[in-house]
């Protein structure tokens, strides 16, 4: 697909960020700082959202697996690492199944790979994510910060939840993309596949993650061959945002990737 928003920051071997659902990939702000020190960190808006377009009303990971692939081209990167996030992380998935060539290593983030065996959330979660473009940017926002974020940010370090918040006031809402992307997550299936990936990955998961829980990163790190699982015991959905610390450890991941 043409015609998406990318930028690139730092300098160094190239790494491709993908967010997750209905954010641009400005919501790197916290990430990027860390990894543009030693690496060219590449953010992109997916399809529909931010200042990338869509002339399509529905979207599958493996169709914004394939925008991914755009934008390595046109930043002329013939092979990146990749770090996907949440919906991102999925995307990822399909990125480095349909394109090895493309992937040097891979960071799978709050995320999970679908299929029979992929680990639900709550029946209280669902039920958010049915109302949520019902709401009001900020009664959404804030609504959502029980199922993002683990107790112990909500209760020490609620100044970070209020920056996370403001920040995204920021930015319109693509209530459009945000439904279709939401179809993307739950038809998302690479269960049987993951065995078929050869790139080093790393899965990082917060332990109190309510919106993707904890256990579908053990299952990707079991499936994944030669897979690293780093289990965050104080992060909710939004590490970034909970441990932000752990983003000098996916970087030095990411450099000593072969």
């Amino acid at each position: 697909m043409t015609g998406l928003f990318w930028k690139a920051e730092g300098s160094g071997d190239p790494v491709l960020m993908i967010m997750g659902l209905g954010l641009s990939g400005g919501a790197w702000w916290r990430s990027v700082p860390v990894l543009s020190r030693r690496l060219q960190v590449i953010t992109f808006d997916n399809r529909g959202v931010g200042q990338s377009r869509s002339r399509e009303h529905s979207f599958t990971t493996e169709a914004m697996a394939d925008d991914a692939v755009s934008v390595l081209d046109a930043a002329g990167v013939e092979r990146a690492h990749v770090y996907g996030f949440s919906l991102g992380g999925m995307v990822a998935q399909q990125l480095v199944l349909r394109h090895p060539t493309r992937v040097r290593s891979l960071v799978l983030g709050a995320t999970h790979a679908g299929g029979p065996r992929a680990v639900r959330p709550d029946r209280d979660v669902l039920e958010f994510f049915q109302r949520r473009t019902a709401l009001q940017p900020e009664e959404a926002a804030r609504a959502s910060v029980p199922f993002n974020y683990g107790p112990r940010c909500r209760t020490e370090h609620p100044e970070r939840i209020d920056e996370d918040i403001r920040r995204r006031l920021e930015h319109k809402f693509p209530e459009q993309a945000y439904r279709a992307q939401l179809v993307a997550a739950m038809l998302h299936n690479c269960h049987r596949r993951l065995k078929r990936i050869q790139a080093p990955t790393l899965v990082v998961h917060g332990r109190h993650d309510r919106m993707i829980p904890a256990a579908n990163a053990e299952l990707l790190a079991e499936c994944i061959p030669g897979a690293v699982l780093r289990v965050l015991d104080e992060s909710g959905h939004l590490y970034p945002t909970e441990q932000p610390e752990v983003e000098a450890a996916i970087a030095e991941f990411l450099e000593s990737a072969p």
